[in-house]
């Protein structure tokens, strides 16, 4: 892959302190997704989907100012890709290809097989296809993909 970061992108841990501006994040860049998909978008749902695994979570910040979330576990044999959002002025802008693109670039150096699961109404499934996910199985709401190294 030898994806390229772009150059004013960095990354911190996620803090407790982030939780707000994280919390709308998700609310603006998934309700549509979720809606279309059929799956539920109360403040109840979001809350449990952003503290799941919050320990992954890296805060994604440009210039200093953050413009997205990037929460991946990496086990030994497995690694899951467990969110990516990035406000709406940096979609389409080649920042999240590049960051998964890394993500897949380290599991592969690990030897780990790498999944995550995608809304079926969302787009986002072309890039993780381009990036050599297959579908694995659905649910009602997403398909299960996987990576092999």
């Amino acid at each position: 892959m030898s994806a390229v970061r772009p150059r004013a992108l960095t990354r911190r841990p996620a803090t407790p302190q982030d939780i707000p501006f994280l919390f709308a994040l998700r609310q603006q860049t998934m309700n549509g997704h979720l809606v279309a998909s059929g799956a539920e978008i109360d403040d109840a749902h979001h809350m449990a989907r952003l503290m799941h695994r919050f320990e992954c979570a890296e805060l994604l910040l440009q210039e200093g100012v953050p413009v997205g979330l990037l929460k991946v576990s990496r086990d030994a044999l497995e690694w899951v890709v467990i969110q990516i959002q990035l406000v709406p002025a940096c979609q389409g802008s080649g920042i999240g290809a590049a960051l998964l693109g890394e993500v897949v670039d380290q599991a592969t150096q690990a030897g780990a097989d790498l999944t995550l699961s995608v809304l079926k109404a969302n787009p986002a499934r072309g890039l993780y296809q381009r990036l050599g996910f297959v579908i694995e199985r659905e649910n009602g709401f997403s398909h299960e993909m996987r990576r092999k190294p």
